[in-house]
């Protein structure tokens, strides 16, 4: 399923009019695990993306690339595919919804075996 979300937003994107994107863009993101003050591994990922508004009130995004792994103790780092798609809305002036979608591939590329997948959900409120 996840990867007719991504194919659809690739579709969607390649043929949307080029006065609707706002794009292209680059998005270089770290995240780092750790338990307590142990080090366990880095998460680096290097994604070229593409953003709209929908409307007055809305705007998207889909970005992807390769994922490089560190792991703590391990000489060699990984490479993986990894991606997001993601939607904002405001419903009021103060208050907005968010959502994304975000997988990576697992075991060197398999996207049919090793896909794994993460929603977020959200609300902000704005003072």
């Amino acid at each position: 399923m996840i990867k007719s979300v991504f194919a659809a937003a690739a579709v969607a994107v390649a043929f949307a009019p080029a006065a609707a994107l706002a794009g292209p863009y680059v998005n270089v993101e770290a995240n780092s695990g750790f338990t307590g003050s142990d080090y366990g591994s880095t998460l680096l990922e290097t994604h070229v993306g593409f953003e709209s508004s929908v409307g007055e009130s809305a705007s998207w995004y889909i970005q992807g690339g390769p994922a490089f792994g560190f792991v703590d103790g391990e000489e060699d780092s990984t490479t993986e595919l990894s991606g997001k798609v993601g939607l904002s809305v405001a419903l009021t002036e103060e208050l907005s919804a968010y959502g994304e979608v975000a997988a990576i591939t697992t075991e060197e590329i398999d996207f049919d075996e090793d896909l794994n997948a993460n929603v977020k959900l959200g609300v902000k409120y704005n003072f």
